[in-house]
């Protein structure tokens, strides 16, 4: 049984951590992050003063993870550090949704003629050891 809130903040960093090679936790986290400073309708009012206040401690705490990316769990997160936060504080980051992220992983370069040479090579070794033979009908 999941303790309340436990899918809200295990199950994403889980996908997050196995799209990227180095996952950094920001502190505090979990139950006693800090927001961004967008939430309660405040990226779509004209307090940007405000807005960007309230947002400095979300700016420090990615300052102090060294990220060149962070993953934004909601759209007022995602516009108010890739729009707000990251032009006021010169964060130089990208910010993505999760979904992006997911997305972004999917993708393969195509694989080089040697490669595919190398691929077919372990699969004809594999078959032979094994004693697999694909044009043997079943």
């Amino acid at each position: 049984m999941k303790t309340f809130g436990e899918a809200f903040f295990e199950e994403p960093r889980w996908v997050t951590q196995q799209c990227c090679e180095n996952y950094v936790e920001m502190h505090p986290n979990r139950m006693n992050n800090f927001c961004c400073g967008a939430g309660g309708g405040a990226w779509a009012m004209p307090y940007d003063a405000e807005r960007i206040y309230y947002g400095r401690i979300k700016a420090q705490q990615i300052m102090d993870t060294n990220a060149k990316m962070v993953i934004a769990p909601c759209h007022n997160c995602r516009d108010q550090i890739m729009k707000g936060l990251t032009k006021e504080f010169d964060l130089g980051i990208e910010t993505k949704y999760l979904w992006e992220l997911v997305a972004d992983s999917l993708v393969i370069e195509p694989w080089t003629e040697e490669e595919i040479k190398k691929a077919n090579e372990l699969r004809d070794a594999q078959y032979e050891r094994d004693e697999i033979d694909l044009d043997e009908e079943w």
